[in-house]
């Protein structure tokens, strides 16, 4: 009886699927994964410009910037996706026309970042503000974002984790949405959890880290890229939806990406605490007009 009871207390402990991840508003589909991307963009935004101003920068230029940034991440993402997983979109019973499906899911960080951060530059420049302190200031927002965005691949039953029998363990009801090989398990390790919460960690991290020793010139950033890194590695480890060069000497190619990444963010991080200590004195690029505070310490432009 003590066992059956424990089986039962295991069964209501695991995490469902959703019965759906589309709903329809007449003829047009609302997707969860969209939402939750959308959602993750609002927050980085909100969150980023809050930190923005708060560094001496004018209220609305974050806004300013995602628009460039946002568009160019979404791209990068697609593009390092369809790349690594180009198995999946072209050769022999291929449709090459499905690489363009975003909504499906699909979107890699790495990609998501490097031309999203390009996006950012082209958009700092125009507004006449320094690419470092605007990256410091996005760091724990894109950390949010990631997490939010994560639950778009719960809805789409997708990138999940190893069998497991764990009392969290994530319910995998269609067989079409479990990989080659594991059709015969059920229950699969909730790896989006383990992300969302990891980023969620290392973004409280992150923001203390900054506020207790003034961090600055790209060094948050930095932090944000080794912290993501470290979770990411062990929780990829874990993942089995099948990708391009899944064994490289023994590991999948998105955790040598994790090594190299983390180790290149630790070096600069060390090395511009050793060339550059403290904060950039000012956010603006030479000949834009620098702000002022008022009494109550708001910074404003002049």
């Amino acid at each position: 009886m003590l066992q059956q009871l424990q089986q039962l207390q295991q069964v209501a402990l695991t995490i469902p699927s959703p019965s759906e991840g589309v709903w329809h508003l007449g003829p047009f589909p609302v997707r969860a994964y969209a939402l939750c991307i959308i959602a993750g963009i609002v927050a980085a935004v909100w969150i980023g410009e809050r930190r923005w101003v708060a560094r001496g920068g004018k209220p609305g230029q974050i806004g300013d910037v995602a628009i460039w940034a946002v568009p160019f991440g979404i791209v990068g993402g697609r593009l390092y996706h369809v790349i690594t997983d180009y198995g999946n979109y072209f050769g022999e019973g291929k449709e090459p026309i499905t690489a363009l499906y975003i909504w499906q899911g699909g979107l890699g960080i790495w990609g998501a970042i490097a031309l999203g951060a390009l996006g950012a530059w082209i958009g700092g420049r125009r507004a006449g503000i320094k690419f470092l302190p605007m990256a410091d200031a996005l760091a724990p927002g894109i950390l949010v974002a990631q997490a939010i965005g994560r639950w778009g691949n719960w809805f789409n039953q997708e990138l999940f984790g190893k069998p497991t029998d764990v009392a969290w363990a994530l319910e995998i009801p269609d067989v079409e949405n479990r990989p080659s090989g594991y059709e015969q398990f059920t229950t699969f390790h909730p790896t989006f959890l383990y992300e969302c919460l990891w980023n969620l960690a290392v973004a409280v991290l992150i923001v203390w880290a900054d506020r207790r020793f003034r961090l600055g010139h790209g060094r948050v950033f930095a932090l944000y890229v080794a912290g993501y890194c470290a979770g990411r590695g062990w929780i990829e480890y874990l993942r089995i939806d099948p990708v391009q060069g899944d064994d490289v000497f023994g590991l999948r190619l998105n955790v040598w990406t994790s090594i190299v990444l983390f180790l290149l963010a630790a070096a600069y991080f060390l090395w511009s605490a050793k060339r550059r200590p403290g904060r950039e004195e000012s956010v603006l690029t030479e000949g834009s007009v620098e702000p002022e505070e008022d009494e109550a310490g708001e910074a404003h432009l002049r």
